[in-house]
């Protein structure tokens, strides 16, 4: 039977540390390493990350609920080069992705996002990884072939996008409609509620492919490339990201991804491994 009263002080000592170093050792998070947490993530070993549910082929759910497309990919491929695989994907409204991102309810948002100085007044961005055109789609009848034609006429954009603040300055004669998301706008498109929507390039192309849309404009926009979207503070962490899109296009995968995703269409160069971009690293407008 153990008997407290005939244990030697050395004893007690060395028992004492054996419990320390053992509760160490189960990673308690008491005696954790301030090391074992250096991207200031919500849970260690974990990014999770707010995205869209509708953006193909940016970021979207598959038929079995999995997200999916260039963003998802690429950001996957950079977690995994900064030691993290698991990457939880949550689907959110563009509206209120870039504040969930800031106050601390995801650690990073992936969703094409567009690089503007107010954004930067809510989350840090990584360097940018993608550039590419808005595209003004209406239906055949619309009568709509051009920019010019927008007046007066009823223009969807999902609210908060770079579409939305592009429509604001430069259609100012458009009535602006809108949406939370792109699967709202194109029932609207189908059910002559708007007579155009505003959206990116790509997305454009499989809409006018399942609906019959038509593109009235491709309006180029390179001034705002896309970029990871981090909650200010979190210097290791926007480090890392940058270096492992920098090893990414470095290596090619970037330009994989891209033929995968985007194929025949225009690729910027300054995104290519060194020995392929042109003199120039900015695409022409």
């Amino acid at each position: 039977m153990f008997k407290p009263n005939k244990l030697r002080a050395g004893g007690i000592t060395a028992a004492a540390l054996a419990a320390v170093l053992a509760l160490s050792a189960c990673g308690g998070a008491s005696t954790a390493s301030p090391t074992s947490n250096p991207f200031g993530l919500i849970q260690p070993g974990t990014i999770r990350v707010a995205s869209l549910g509708d953006a193909k082929p940016y970021a979207y759910t598959d038929a079995q609920g999995n997200f999916t497309g260039f963003d998802v990919e690429l950001f996957k491929n950079v977690a995994h080069r900064a030691g993290i695989d698991n990457v939880v994907y949550t689907g959110q409204d563009f509206s209120g992705l870039l504040a969930a991102v800031a106050n601390g309810q995801f650690d990073v948002g992936v969703a094409a996002i567009g690089i503007t100085a107010k954004r930067k007044q809510t989350v840090d961005f990584s360097d940018g990884y993608l550039a590419g055109y808005l595209t003004v789609m209406t239906t055949k009848k619309s009568g709509i072939t051009n920019a010019d034609g927008l007046a007066r006429k009823r223009l969807g954009v999902v609210q908060g996008t770079l579409q939305e603040t592009y429509a604001v300055k430069n259609f100012p004669t458009a009535n602006i409609v809108r949406f939370p998301d792109n699967n709202t706008a194109i029932s609207a498109l189908n059910s002559g509620t708007i007579d155009a929507h505003f959206l990116d390039y790509e997305n454009a192309k499989s809409y006018e492919k399942q609906f019959g849309f038509v593109s009235a404009a491709d309006i180029p926009s390179f001034d705002a490339p896309a970029g990871f979207a981090v909650a200010k503070g979190k210097p290791a962490f926007l480090a890392a990201l940058n270096k492992g899109l920098k090893a990414a296009m470095h290596d090619g995968t970037w330009k994989k991804l891209y033929q995968k995703w985007f194929p025949g269409s225009p690729m910027p160069k300054q995104y290519l491994p060194t020995a392929e971009q042109t003199t120039s690293t900015t695409p022409a407008k």
